[in-house]
């Protein structure tokens, strides 16, 4: 089957899980703290538990792992060949603030590479999704999908979009290096998203992810053209190692450009 028959499935049960979590945001809502110490609330849990529902439907034979079902050890998910990677509410800190900048993320894991993803934003009711080789695209409530795509990157006053919670010294660094930027702050997921449309050129990750942050919209920037690169400038990958942090990467639109060249020393491609 190819990936991309998948997708309007996928897209369903993402604005549904949505809507879950629209219920519990505007009803009002408890945070807990996980073990980390990371925030949870009920909406993480309601949208978890309806996307694993109706992927256990939809793909019945096929693993699953959820930011909520992440215990999964090593020794069991290290022999997947192919899986769903899910994030039922990314940006749970956004959500906690509610500046509306949280998505739904599902991705398809195909031999370490993100084949397919959806990321659906629910407070604006926008889904991007897209699959390798099929394209991507961006889809307004009930409007019909419009195609997407990254977009060339200009030759002074690159667009930067960056962690509205994560901001770090090394950042810093890597912008300085870079000369002239604008950059723009946001949450969760959406900062690929805004490569993938061709709204922004560039996303230098120099704080901590989980591999379930990243692999349903790095589907969607590859989809569109883009590409999401350890520092060293190979693509990023998945279920290679015990630990499921990613190291610092960039996610990038014009892929024609050596956006590496101004990674600060240090860190770099640990995965």
């Amino acid at each position: 089957m190819k990936p991309e028959v998948l997708l309007p499935a996928l897209v369903e049960i993402a604005r549904q899980a949505g809507n879950e979590i629209l219920e519990i945001y505007d009803a009002g809502f408890e945070v807990y703290k996980k073990e980390d110490l990371s925030p949870l609330t009920d909406a993480d849990l309601a949208s978890h538990r309806h996307i694993i529902s109706e992927l256990g439907n939809l793909t019945p034979d096929w693993h699953l792992m959820s930011e909520e079902s992440s215990t999964i050890p090593w020794k069991t998910r290290r022999s997947w060949s192919r899986y769903w990677l899910i994030d039922p509410l990314d940006g749970t800190k956004e959500f906690i603030k509610r500046n509306g900048e949280f998505t739904v993320n599902i991705a398809l894991i195909e031999d370490h590479e993100p084949v397919l993803g959806v990321v659906h934003v629910p407070v604006s009711a926008t889904t991007y999704y897209g699959a390798r080789g099929h394209g991507a695209f961006c889809k307004q409530g009930e409007n019909e999908p419009t195609i997407i795509k990254t977009r060339p990157a200009p030759n002074s006053g690159v667009v930067v979009v960056g962690s509205r919670s994560h901001a770090s010294p090394r950042l810093q660094q890597y912008l300085d290096a870079m000369g002239e930027y604008e950059l723009t702050s946001l949450g969760s997921s959406l900062k690929f998203c805004l490569v993938a449309e061709g709204k922004a050129d560039l996303y230098p990750r120099m704080g901590p992810t989980s591999e379930w942050d990243t692999a349903a919209a790095q589907a969607v920037v590859e989809a569109a053209g883009g590409l999401v690169a350890y520092t060293d400038g190979n693509p990023l990958r998945y279920n290679l190692k015990k630990s499921v942090l990613n190291p610092e990467f960039l996610v990038v639109g014009d892929v024609s450009r050596d956006w590496t060249r101004f990674v600060p020393p240090g860190k770099g491609h640990e995965g």
